[in-house]
């Protein structure tokens, strides 16, 4: 399966119903349908360089925040 970025921003946040919602790694994985976090983990690391994600703590989880859009 190719991973889209925009599809891991649209998951993560609905800007009318939860704009600052979080998503769990283990959540956008499951989500995507990823078995491999190889394939994701990059995509993730050059969006939070392009300050497009960014990376916080949920239940003691690695998780995301999308801050733009």
């Amino acid at each position: 399966m190719f991973i889209k970025k925009i599809d891991i921003l649209n998951f993560i946040t609905d800007f009318r119903k939860a704009p600052n919602e979080i998503k769990s790694l283990s959540e956008l994985m499951a989500h995507l349908k990823v078995t491999d976090e190889g394939a994701l983990l990059p995509m993730l690391e050059e969006m939070k360089q392009l300050r497009t994600l960014r990376e916080v703590e949920k239940n003691g989880e690695r998780a995301f925040q999308v801050t733009a859009k």
